[in-house]
């Protein structure tokens, strides 16, 4: 109930006023009366109301003082001026000190009720206003206070827009901004355990202060711990080839010092280079693809060497990225003297008493498969059993001759997937695009989110609708909340702050700057300028 206080210099008005209406009947709470401002005052702040009533003439002080007091020091309390003079210069007094309504008496019980109902639903809607706005301002609040871990984790994971992390990166004091990223991902592992258990933290910390001082000497970089035993690095550059130089440095390192025998064992992945801040959590995503090809290629490799030790002919090898760029570019007219000629090392292999000629095979099909997963569309197959599968069938390969059919075959697959991928993609996007239109208003909306919908990579997903639609996703479903907004501006008397909310933006302020951005008017501007045509057509109508 809201309180109610009256003052007045009339005892018979204040009476009648107070026994006439039934105020808890009409959701009110009447806390008394007062017969000057001058006693009115400490009633006031004793009993707090949300609405006051008070004449204008009264002794000792009046009721333009009284509210001019009340105003300054308690600007929540709704004010009523009765009074019994329709002079301007009163009603001009009032509207300077802000009062909320002005009553010329007589003034009956009736009219009382009606003024109280409009202040009680103006201050439900104020109330309202300001519990979204304190909890908006908590909003940005919490998220001046991420850490630097959990901002750099949600530009990662796609979580968070641009100008929500360069906001968040200045609250910080982080330097975020770059012209051009990549992101790598390191994990130490222990050579003797699966467990990661095993490793003592203090050695992946001394490792890891190796690795972190291999990139000082070269570019910028953030980082954050994901698990104990992984660190993701974000390298900043300026140009794409002082990344690249970067990129093979820690390459040519690797490779130096992987044969060495170690208790830790570090597999990394790396990703592409982007030149958008958004483009993180791409690169992010390639380098855990990667990372993981890299240890499935190492667990086949330490294998080999296990076996064969010492006995191996390193004379005899396949180079993947030769096979690879054959089955993107490659004609199938030319796969058989391709073939022939790319794996002639084979023929000089004693396939009956060596199994080197199986590990070769098999690393092949880890790069190939690596870049199927990065180049199409998941299949209908699960990836395991396509992989076990090819696997089986090297098994089988006994000589030359199988090896050579293997391989053909090899390559008619990749071609055949990548005409049924061409084929479904027109799908994919659509379902994507349906997705988007559903799931506007969820601010956490993403693309990983619509990634898993349609079953495949988020990479994948990024390259291909970025591709076929000619924006990003991210740019997509921008367009389409704005758009959504437009027609919530067009359509319903919701403020923007509201709208903001309706269509996924919990950032009112990111919001406006957006629409603006979009429409290069202000929330306010479109909807005065529909207004404007509306009564423009029906001025024209009639």
């Amino acid at each position: 109930m809201k309180k109610v206080m009256l003052v007045d210099d009339e005892i018979l008005f204040r009476e009648n006023i107070r026994d006439c209406i039934q105020w808890e009947q009409e959701g009110f709470e009447y806390c008394g009366d007062a017969s000057d401002g001058e006693v009115a005052l400490p009633l006031i702040e004793q009993w707090m109301p949300d609405i006051l009533i008070t004449d204008i003439k009264m002794p000792f002080m009046n009721g333009l003082e009284l509210s001019s007091i009340i105003r300054k020091r308690m600007p929540d309390i709704k004010i009523i001026i009765l009074s019994g003079h329709d002079e301007f210069e009163y009603a001009q007094a009032a509207l300077r000190i802000g009062v909320d309504e002005y009553c010329i008496k007589p003034v009956s019980a009736a009219d009382i009720i009606k003024q109280l109902h409009q202040m009680s639903q103006k201050i439900d809607s104020e109330r309202l206003e300001k519990e979204q706005l304190h909890k908006l301002t908590q909003m940005v609040a919490n998220q001046t206070m991420r850490t630097q871990d959990m901002l750099l984790t949600d530009l990662c994971s796609g979580f968070i827009t641009t100008v929500e992390a360069v906001q968040a990166a200045t609250s910080l004091s982080l330097h975020l901004i770059a012209k051009y990223y990549t992101v790598i991902i390191t994990e130490f592992r222990s050579r003797e355990s699966e467990s990661s258990l095993s490793i003592d933290s203090s050695v992946i910390s001394q490792y890891e202060a190796q690795f972190e001082q291999n990139l000082k000497n070269n570019v910028e970089f953030l980082s954050f711990k994901r698990i104990r035993t992984e660190r993701v690095w974000i390298l900043q550059g300026n140009t794409v080839e002082q990344l690249q130089h970067t990129i093979e440095s820690i390459q040519e390192q690797h490779s130096l010092t992987d044969h060495l025998f170690t208790s830790i064992e570090l597999t990394y992945g790396m990703g592409t280079i982007q030149d958008r801040l958004q483009g993180i959590h791409d690169s992010y995503l390639e380098a855990e693809e990667d990372k993981h090809w890299r240890r499935l290629t190492k667990l086949n490799r330490n294998a080999l060497y296990t076996i064969a030790g010492d006995s191996l002919d390193h004379t005899i090898s396949l180079d993947h990225s030769v096979f690879i760029e054959f089955l993107k570019f490659g004609s199938p007219a030319n796969i058989q003297p391709f073939v022939e000629q790319f794996a002639s090392d084979l023929k000089r292999l004693n396939w009956n008493t060596s199994f080197y000629g199986y590990y070769i095979l098999n690393d092949l099909i880890l790069k190939v498969f690596q870049s199927v997963k990065e180049t199409f569309l998941n299949s209908a197959d699960d990836t395991s059993e396509i992989f076990g599968r090819l696997q089986k069938q090297i098994e089988a390969i006994d000589g030359w001759e199988k090896a050579f059919i293997y391989l053909t075959n090899l390559a008619q697959q990749y071609w055949l997937r990548r005409k049924d991928a061409t084929d479904k993609y027109t799908e994919m996007l659509n379902q994507v695009k349906e997705y988007i239109h559903r799931s506007y208003h969820n601010n956490q909306l993403s693309l990983l989110d619509a990634a898993e919908y349609v079953s495949v990579s988020p990479s994948h997903l990024s390259k291909i609708f970025s591709q076929e639609i000619g924006q990003t996703f991210i740019e997509y479903v921008t367009h389409v909340r704005i758009r959504k907004a437009m027609e919530l501006l067009k359509s319903t008397h919701a403020k923007s702050y509201e709208i903001a909310f309706q269509v996924g933006y919990n950032d009112a302020h990111y919001f406006s700057n957006l629409f603006k951005k979009s429409t290069g008017m202000t929330t306010k501007e479109f909807r005065r300028k529909d207004t404007i045509s509306i009564q423009s057509s029906g001025t024209d109508g009639s």
